[in-house]
Parts: C-alpha cells; sequence; structure tokens
C-alpha cells in the first residue's frame, strides 16, 4: 500500500508547483469529483443481456476472449459493477442496453419491453447511488439482419421503430424516478457489405424512422444520436454515417454521440467539439480505443484521449457534454478492463482540469507564440499523478496499482467460481 503520507507530501509540493502557474489543484479535484462518467454494464458479460433467447453477438461488433469469469445473471452483473465502482473515485452512472431488462426468466421480445422489466434496476441503482442511461438494442436479434430502422420491409422496421420508441418511453421513466434525465443513446448498425445501388434511398427510411420514433416528447430523458463508421460484414456503407447524424442532430436538435471509436483513425475526434458545440444542444461522448478498426479496446492513457480531454475543458462546456464508456474486452480479467478504462479516462480529465489555460490564453492574446507553445510542453510533465493519488486518497478507493490486489482477491472468492 502506498504511504498516505507519503501521498500527502508529494501532494503538497504539486499544488506548489500548479500554483506558481496560477492553477488551483482543489479546485480541480472538486471539479473532477462532480464528472459523473457512465458506466457501460456490458463490459461485465461480454454484451450478452439477459433476454433468454440463444444465439451469437451480431450488428458488425464483436467481443474477442473468454477469460473466465463472465457474468451470466442480473445478481453477477450487478456484483461485478459494485466491486469495480469501488475501486474508482468519485460517484458514477450506468448504462443500460434493452436487452438487460430483468425479464424473470420469461422472453419478452423487444417491441414489447416496458418500463416494469427495467423497475429493479431503477431500485437497486437508487440503492447504490448511482442515475443511469440507456440504449435501443439493434443487434443479436433474428430481426436484426443487415437493416432494421432503415430497412424497406415495413414489417422488419415498424418493429425496430416500436422497440425504439419503447426504449424512450422506458428512459423518461427512469427519468422520472431518480430524478435526473436519463439520457438515451440510439445507434444502429445498418449498412451494406458493398455499395448499395442507391445510398440515399436507405437515408431516407431511416430519416423517416427517426421522425416517427421522435415524434412524442419527454421531459425526462434526452435523445442521442450515434454514427459508426463500419462494422464487420458491413464495410463498404453505413446508413446512420456521421454525416447523416449530424445533419439530423443540427436540424432537428438531437445530442450528437461521438464515440472515439466509429472514426478514421487519422480524425481528430477533439476537433470536433468545438464545431458541434455551436450548433447542436449537447454532446455525447463514448470512450473507446479503436485500433486500425472499431475495435473497443480497454480505454488507457493516450494522447488521443488527453487531446479530447483538453478540448473538453478549454471549451468552458463541461454542463453540456456527457461522457459514457463503451468497450468490451474479454481477453482479460473483465473488472479489471472496467477499473483501467474508467480511472485512464479520469485521469486524462485530470489533467486537462489542471491545465494552466488562463496563463496559456494570456500568451495567445499577446501573440507569444514560443511562450504557449514552451507551456504547453512543460505542462505534459507537471505532477499531476500526486493530484491525482490525493484524489483517490479522498474518496478512499486504492491509490496507484494497490487495486490490482483488490481485483485479484474479487478473482479468487467470486469470478472464478463462475464455472
Amino acid at each position: 500500500m502506498t504511504n498516505e503520507k507519503n501521498i500527502r507530501q508529494s501532494y503538497e509540493i504539486a499544488k506548489e508547483r500548479y500554483a506558481s502557474l496560477g492553477v488551483d489543484t482543489e479546485k480541480a479535484m472538486a471539479q473532477l469529483q462532480q464528472i459523473a462518467l457512465s458506466l457501460h454494464c456490458w463490459q461485465t458479460d461480454d454484451v450478452m443481456g439477459f433476454e433468454n433467447q440463444a444465439g451469437a453477438l451480431t450488428g458488425g461488433i464483436q467481443v474477442t476472449g473468454n477469460y473466465p469469469g463472465r457474468a451470466r445473471t442480473i445478481d453477477e452483473v450487478r456484483s461485478d459493477i459494485i466491486e469495480a465502482t469501488s475501486l474508482i473515485p468519485g460517484k458514477h452512472r450506468l448504462s443500460l442496453h434493452a436487452i438487460y431488462g430483468d425479464f424473470q426468466g420469461k422472453v419478452v421480445d423487444r417491441d414489447e419491453i416496458e418500463p416494469c422489466h427495467f423497475q429493479s434496476w431503477m431500485e437497486w441503482a437508487k440503492e447504490q447511488g448511482m442515475k443511469l442511461d440507456f440504449n435501443s438494442t439493434s443487434f443479436s436479434h433474428p430481426k436484426s439482419g443487415n437493416l432494421t430502422l432503415a430497412n424497406p420491409k415495413d414489417e422488419i422496421r415498424n418493429f425496430w421503430i416500436e422497440h425504439t420508441k419503447r426504449c424512450r418511453w422506458i428512459s423518461e421513466e427512469m427519468g422520472k424516478f431518480q430524478e435526473d434525465p436519463c439520457i438515451m443513446n440510439l445507434w444502429i448498425h445498418d449498412g451494406s457489405k458493398e455499395v448499395p445501388a442507391s445510398r440515399l434511398k436507405y437515408r431516407q427510411i431511416l430519416e423517416r424512422s427517426l421522425d416517427e420514433i421522435f415524434s412524442v416528447d419527454y421531459k425526462n430523458m434526452k435523445d442521442c444520436i450515434e454514427a459508426k463508421l463500419f462494422g464487420i460484414g458491413l464495410e463498404n456503407y453505413t446508413v446512420g454515417s456521421y454525416d447523416f447524424y449530424l445533419g439530423y442532430g443540427v436540424k432537428n436538435q438531437k445530442i450528437v454521440t461521438l464515440d472515439t471509436g466509429h472514426f478514421h483513425l487519422s480524425e481528430s475526434i477533439a476537433d470536433k467539439i468545438s464545431s458541434l458545440l455551436l450548433f447542436t444542444p449537447e454532446i455525447m461522448l463514448h470512450v473507446s480505443r479503436p485500433v486500425r478498426w472499431d475495435s473497443d479496446h480497454v480505454v488507457i492513457l493516450n494522447d488521443e484521449l488527453l487531446d479530447l480531454s483538453r478540448e473538453l475543458v478549454r471549451s468552458n462546456a463541461l454542463n453540456r457534454i456527457h461522457i459514457g464508456l463503451d468497450y468490451f474486452d474479454a481477453t482479460i480479467n473483465r473488472i479489471g478492463a472496467y477499473v483501467i478504462g474508467v480511472r485512464a479516462t479520469q485521469k486524462a480529465l485530470l489533467q486537462a482540469l489542471l491545465e494552466p489555460s488562463a496563463l496559456l490564453q494570456e500568451y495567445e492574446e499577446k501573440d507569444l507564440l514560443f511562450q504557449r507553445l514552451a507551456l504547453q510542453e512543460e505542462a505534459k510533465s507537471l505532477p499531476w499523478n500526486a493530484v491525482w493519488d490525493m484524489f483517490c486518497l479522498k474518496n478512499d478507493v486504492p491509490v496507484g496499482e494497490s487495486y490490482m490486489a483488490d481485483i485479484e482477491k474479487y478473482e479468487a472468492d467470486v469470478t472464478s467460481k463462475r464455472g
């Protein structure tokens, strides 16, 4: 265990160093304390859910690995979430997919789901001091195919329209129950392996489907629409592309979701933030890590995450930005993967909050560009890690790598016994 006295001594030195640059470390920690990340429940069970309908994961997404200990029941998912959050500083939200309903062993098709199927989740989350967010689920279903909301066949398309309408209804009831808006994300995998005869045709269908879905106004939920670059088996054409949803979001004032894995690897998601803030009401972020494609690797503290976090803080719009995690890895301990990614995201946000922005802006206003670049570089090696350790200490969670022992114990006592 890291010595508490050493943590406090290191923090005081860091506090003084940051103060010399006009940065208040106490204020930065207070700001980070207020950022509630939306944790993704599907890291615990490989996106299987509880529909009681056996089937493979489809929709152009894929979980790799088969590490022992996957959660198989609602109780096991909840247990894993409790364990993970005990190792993460701060209070956070939980994001559910529609397939995670408490169906009590019954087969409930997706156009039949109701708020009652998520009542136990609402009550459990309240007990845990968490708020819920929600997602419609268009994949891994006999009617998924290659097209859902953009399907020209009335029977298929109307099934998914009804499903998504019900997801908005469920989100509204969640928002009422928790007295805080439930953020509902709409993502579909619709696309084609080869270029279709008409790209426009399917986007026209999708637009009409969305118009019908959003025809009812709710007060206790917020709608997000998420684009995708491509899916496995659907490589050449994605109906709900970024251009499509950006246009629809601006036109209809919906929240556009930016998933960091849903763009070409050379694109900067950070660069999109300021533009979206000008033309859409809020932004939803799904933090993931693509490696050559949208592979949903465990989030780590890399340059892309740091760049994105700095842009969020520099835009002075954290009150208009929602941040969720979205990755799944079954090659390593799933709880470990969970905790690594969330803590990495918080570390990036903390570094952004500790940036000497006032001094950097002063240099820029005076056209002192050498000084601006020099300070940006020197800021990278400021003792932010001492502030992070203090933040963990204040939140009574393990400091540094000491959380590894907690996860190893949980594996020995719990997940290794799941068969």
